[in-house]
């Protein structure tokens, strides 16, 4: 058995790991969802020893692709993926609907969410609300801080945003970069990214917002 000091933000990678959105992960672990987004909220929290328990179980009865998926989100980035170019995402809902940038990615076209480069000392969650509005005219504002990781294609430090739609019409206002905008129904965002690409607390914070 692994032994684990569950914080909130340990439980919510065992929640995307599980691929669950938070009222399913609550009904799991017998809480209410607000405590869920709590700890989303809070990562830094301690859950009570009676949560930790409850955590400990549903970690143990997990299945080994869940582990996995477990483990890779908690694997804390190398030294030097620390210097490495850092990206702030923003994944952007309006009612059951996510907005998508279509990106000219060498010579081809990839949908992906809008997104932009941190420079050394900016803020990841600034450049994220700047990046939207510049990509795509839409005013919004981040909800919570998704996680980070090594993105496994390009190498860079990807720091993810849930963000809440403001006011704005979606149009592409860097024609030179991306093909498109669109609104994407969050059922359907599948058909536009692989769900192997999606960076797995990014499906779980979709599934609670659909």
């Amino acid at each position: 058995m692994d032994v684990i000091t569950w914080t909130g933000e340990l439980a919510c990678h065992l929640q995307a790991a599980h691929r669950m959105g938070r009222e399913e992960f609550a009904g799991r672990l017998g809480v209410h969802p607000q405590t869920v987004a709590g700890w989303h909220a809070r990562p830094g929290t301690v859950p009570r020893p009676d949560m930790q328990a409850a955590l400990d179980t549903l970690y143990e009865k997990a299945p080994a692709p869940v582990r996995l998926r477990f483990a890779r989100l908690v694997q804390p980035p190398t030294d030097a993926a620390a210097q490495a170019l850092r990206v702030a995402i923003a994944v952007v809902v309006r009612h059951a609907e996510v907005l998508l940038v279509q990106r000219r990615d060498a010579g081809s076209l990839s949908w992906q969410f809008p997104a932009g480069i941190v420079k050394p000392g900016g803020s990841s969650e600034s450049v994220a609300v700047q990046e939207a509005h510049a990509e795509t005219g839409v005013h919004v504002a981040v909800r919570e801080n998704l996680g980070s990781r090594i993105h496994p294609v390009t190498g860079a430090v990807c720091d993810y945003y849930a963000a809440e739609y403001l006011a704005g019409e979606a149009v592409n206002q860097d024609p030179l970069e991306n093909a498109s905008v669109q609104w994407v129904p969050i059922a359907s965002l599948t058909r536009f990214i692989p769900a192997d690409r999606i960076y797995p607390p990014i499906i779980a914070a979709l599934e609670a917002a659909a």
